[in-house]
């Protein structure tokens, strides 16, 4: 293994998980990136290998990048996690199939994926549009969870000099409205000592604040969201919709970065430190 953290991208060879891949080079500055195939039984995986390895090979000759593969036997929902976890991987770059397709990669299906992980994932549906991910929309709501994403923001920031887009949303309670101003004022300290340019938007839309972010997103052209998910999700948050799965399987096909909480964080996050 490299020196330098791998890009996991579970890899099932369709079109889908290859505009997975095209994000990933987005990132890559010789970061390894590791194709993972999953499959249900043991007799699988050697055909799985084979398959594996032609990908491997065409990659590899069409955009010169060091790339890895691992075929494991598991399930999506708890293989991509604890393989991620494994490598100390830097971030899994996933595709899905937005609220409808195969393979039960669905908005849903694939909150349920990332909802257990310590490693931060970009979900993807579409190629990407442009080389960059130059803006950057980060929607800042009352929970003190949303700390965690501006390290993950800062390094995309800072990768590819974006602009980040705060979004306050529209909110009336006085006691919701002061958590929400402590964390913007949190936001603002950390990305003015990163040199990072960013600009605080309130939200005059009405609904719920997944839908005033993505309005958002799509007015000024966004090329990722940033969120953080809910802690303790429960079934019908899967099953019914939760406001995660609502931007993550977005019809604009914005790629969304989500952060899972960490409480090992806690206590260093004033500084925020390395990843």
């Amino acid at each position: 293994m490299a020196d330098k953290k791998p890009i996991i991208v579970p890899w099932d060879f369709t079109h889908t998980t290859r505009n997975a891949l095209l994000h990933a080079l987005k990132l890559t500055d010789n970061t390894p990136i590791i194709l993972l195939n999953i499959v249900k039984k043991e007799k699988e995986v050697d055909d799985a290998k084979v398959e594996l390895e032609k990908a491997k090979k065409e990659i590899v000759e069409t955009y010169n990048v060091t790339v890895e593969t691992e075929v494991r036997v598991g399930s999506i929902f708890s293989t991509i996690t604890d393989y991620a976890n494994e490598v100390d991987a830097l971030l899994v770059m996933m595709g899905t199939h937005g609220i409808k397709g195969m393979q039960k990669l669905t908005g849903s299906w694939a909150l349920k994926v990332i909802s257990n992980s310590s490693v931060p994932f970009i979900v993807v549906q579409g190629e990407p549009k442009t080389d960059e991910y130059s803006s950057i929309v980060l929607p800042i709501d009352y929970r003190p969870e949303n700390k965690q994403k501006l390290r993950w923001v800062h390094y995309l920031a800072d990768n590819f000099k974006s602009k980040v887009h705060i979004l306050e949303p529209n909110a009336s309670d006085s006691l919701i409205t002061q958590k929400i101003k402590n964390n913007l004022l949190f936001a603002k300290k950390y990305f003015e000592g990163k040199k990072i340019d960013y600009e605080i938007t309130k939200s005059m839309a009405k609904g719920s604040f997944a839908k005033q972010t993505l309005d958002f997103a799509r007015y000024i052209d966004a090329d990722i969201i940033a969120i953080v998910i809910t802690k303790d999700l429960t079934i019908n948050d899967y099953v019914f919709g939760a406001d995660e799965q609502q931007i993550i399987a977005n019809e604009l096909e914005i790629p969304v970065l989500c952060i899972n909480p960490r409480s090992d964080l806690t206590k260093s996050l004033p500084f925020l430190g390395g990843f």
